[in-house]
């Protein structure tokens, strides 16, 4: 297990020199981005301060394509083996949290499987979706823990969205984020999950330090492609 605090995240406010043109990080929001690759015609940039790749801006999908992409998912509650993927975030989860906690599972899906897990665990798990669960209210309140899991990679605007997660956990609360991490090792043109249309941009370890250093949270790597992230108590 790897983890950073507040101060020994290792990151810094990069540099941008007049060699990154590319546009801005829509995570850090760094001025800076270098170009990465470009398989099937579209256009991939990586930050200079972050390391997220993210898909350029005129690339993105459209809003109908994208929901015609999510309702093609499907995923069971009950569904054994899509139960064992979402272990590899639920059970560092669940070893964190005090019992009876409260949480929100941000972007559940139409088959918030994840929820039901930790729920079985004795945890209250309120659901939010854009498209399957569109319930405002459970946005103005605050939790002990927020889950995103498959989620992250489809921010248009993860700055804002992680902005928002922030204000939705309350002191100590715990930030679980599972998505496909673009380590070194991944052969990007051919990699399963770029192939996805709906998902614009891909994180690194780097990306959920600066992340973490930016709102103040403790970070760890409890698992492959799982991020847990805390605010602070005080």
């Amino acid at each position: 297990m790897k983890g950073v605090g507040l101060n020994d995240a290792g990151v810094g406010q990069a540099s941008v020199s007049e060699s990154h043109k590319g546009p801005h990080c829509p995570v850090c929001l760094t001025q800076g981005s270098n170009w990465f690759a470009a398989p099937r015609a579209r256009t991939y940039w990586r930050c200079v301060h972050c390391e997220a790749t993210f898909m350029d801006p005129s690339a993105r999908p459209a809003p109908l394509v994208e929901e015609a992409e999510y309702r093609l998912h499907v995923n069971a509650v009950d569904d054994p083996g899509y139960r064992r993927f979402l272990a590899r975030l639920a059970e560092p989860l669940l070893a964190r949290l005090p019992p009876g906690s409260a949480g929100l599972d941000f972007g559940c899906g139409p088959g918030p499987a994840l929820a039901a897990m930790l729920r079985e665990a004795g945890h209250a798990v309120a659901l939010y979706d854009p498209l399957f669960f569109d319930d405002p209210r459970v946005l103005s309140q605050s939790y002990d823990f927020v889950c995103c899991s498959e989620v992250a990679e489809h921010f248009h605007r993860p700055a804002e969205a992680f902005d928002r997660l922030d204000r939705l956990m309350r002191p100590g609360a715990w930030l679980g984020v599972m998505t496909g991490f673009l380590d070194d090792g991944v052969d990007f043109e051919r990699w399963h999950y770029r192939r996805d249309p709906t998902h614009v941009v891909f994180y690194r370890e780097q990306t959920f330090r600066v992340l973490a250093q930016r709102h103040g949270w403790w970070c760890e790597f409890p698992a492959n492609n799982v991020a847990l992230m805390r605010k602070p108590v005080a």
